[in-house]
Parts: structure tokens; sequence; C-alpha cells
């Protein structure tokens, strides 16, 4: 998917929202364990309830490893039926891979073109090689570690060099303009808890899109990303995932998930006017 028609998207459903698929069969609704597979029928709800009110899907990768082949085989199972139903999504592995270059050129082949996905998740901290791999795919997008927000992301990402440059910052700048990655091809991860920082990281980059996960659950405010991180073509994508799928956990846990994503989607229609 292009720039442009990920932007075109965004303004026609009047949201930025993707919706997080980190489904774990613990906090899935009981009535669905009987079926043949639950996590793949719980995807498939959800999908269906909120596909007019996001832009994106972000499945992570750990929830569907963690069973193994069969999960990956439900992975593989839900990104092509999002392709079959809605072939506007814009579908992000949220994988956080970063290795040796030829080891990543692997993990590149396997999200983009046996798995299909529009963009993944990677870790910059390895250097170059381990990102550049990535870079190249027409209309596919590398989705660059940042400033995160967990806890302990302070612990390396604030990190001061000599010069008082901190080393999210380095990062930054060092993709932008060594690496290849441009607003069409290369998206970060900010964390919507750091939203206060996202005004410093606008003057770096301020014409890449941010995929900004930490709303709903994790206690980030929308209001205060749009207010430091949107530019003139919106240029966020904004994740929410449990505050979505464990809305509920009766049988009617899809409609309490269009519900929940439907505040999120409104919301986010005030800031794009």
């Amino acid at each position: 998917m292009t720039r442009e028609e990920l932007y075109s998207n965004i303004i026609r459903k009047k949201s930025f929202l993707c919706v997080g698929l980190d489904t774990d069969i613990k906090k899935i609704p009981q009535h669905l364990l009987g079926g043949e597979n639950p996590v793949f029928s719980f995807n498939k709800a959800i999908i269906d309830a909120t596909a007019d009110t996001c832009i994106a899907y972000k499945p992570n990768l750990a929830f569907y490893e963690a069973d193994g082949w069969k999960g990956m085989q439900t992975l593989e199972r839900t990104v092509g039926y999002i392709r079959s139903n809605y072939p506007d999504m814009f579908i992000i592995a949220d994988a956080k891979r970063g290795d040796i270059g030829n080891t990543s050129k692997m993990y590149a082949r396997t999200f983009f073109e046996q798995m299909d996905f529009d963009a993944v998740t990677v870790a910059p901290y390895m250097g170059s090689d381990s990102v550049t791999p990535f870079i190249g795919y027409p209309d596919r997008w590398v989705v660059l570690l940042a400033l995160t927000s967990n806890k302990g992301s302070a612990d390396f990402q604030d990190t001061l060099s000599d010069n008082g440059e901190k080393l999210y910052q380095k990062v930054l700048r060092i993709s932008r303009d060594e690496w290849g990655g441009n607003p069409d091809n290369m998206m970060y991860v900010v964390g919507a808890t750091r939203a206060d920082m996202l005004a410093g990281i606008r003057q770096i980059i301020p014409d890449n899109f941010l995929l900004v996960p930490g709303i709903g659950a994790q206690g980030g405010s929308l209001a205060e990303v749009c207010k430091y991180g949107m530019n003139g073509h919106c240029g966020l994508i904004v994740n929410s995932s449990r505050a979505i799928l464990y809305a509920d956990s009766s049988e009617s846990f899809a409609e309490a998930a269009r519900a929940e994503a439907i505040k999120v989607r409104d919301e986010m229609a005030g800031y794009l006017i």
C-alpha cells in the first residue's frame, strides 16, 4: 500500500485506528473454546465487527508463535481473511525483527512475500544491515522501533551521547539520512505514553507516519498524541489492542469491541477536521 492510499483510507474512514490482534487464548470468551480454531474464530469476529472503524490491523507475532505451527497457520489464515474480505486494510506484522543482513533478508521474504503483510516492525540496534533488507519492496513498509512505551525503554533509548543527542534521536537521524528510509516506506514506533516527546521527534522526522501504541489499556492520551504528533497528512496510525479485544467476555464480545472501536474512531474524526 502506498502512502497516498493509506492517507486516502484515513480520510475516507475518518479514522487512523489500528486494532492490535494480540489474541490470547486465555482471555477469549469461553464459548469459543470448543471450536475447531478458537483464536481464528475470535479474530474473524473482531475483524468483521471493527473493519469499518479502522484502517489497519496489527497481529503481534508472539501470540501466534506461542502456539507453534498451529498458531502460525492461524496467523496466515487471519491475514488471508483480511485480504479477501477487506482488501483496503493495512496489515502490520508486529514482529520486532532485527538480525544480520542475510537473516534479515529471510525475515523480509517471510513477511512480505510469503505472508503478504504491508509492514513489519524492525529493531534498529544491530545497525543498517539489519534494516535495509526490508527496504526496497514496492509499497511495503519498515516500522522502525524508535521510542517505545514500555517501562524499560529509558534504559537505552534515552541514553545521552557526548553531543547531548539521545540514542532514539540518533536512530531517527541516521535512518532518515543513511539507510534509505523515507516517508514513502518507513514509519517509526513512538509510544503514546511518551507523547510529550512527539514534538521533538517531529522536528527530526516531520513527514513520516508514526505507529503509536499505548492508548487505552496502557493509559496513553489520544488528545496528546494528536496535539504533538499529527502532521499535514495525519501522519499517525494509533493502535489499541486490549481495550478493544477484551471489552467483554460474553457472547456479545464482538459488539462490545465494536462499541469501543467506534468511540476511538469518533474521537479521531474530530482531530481530522
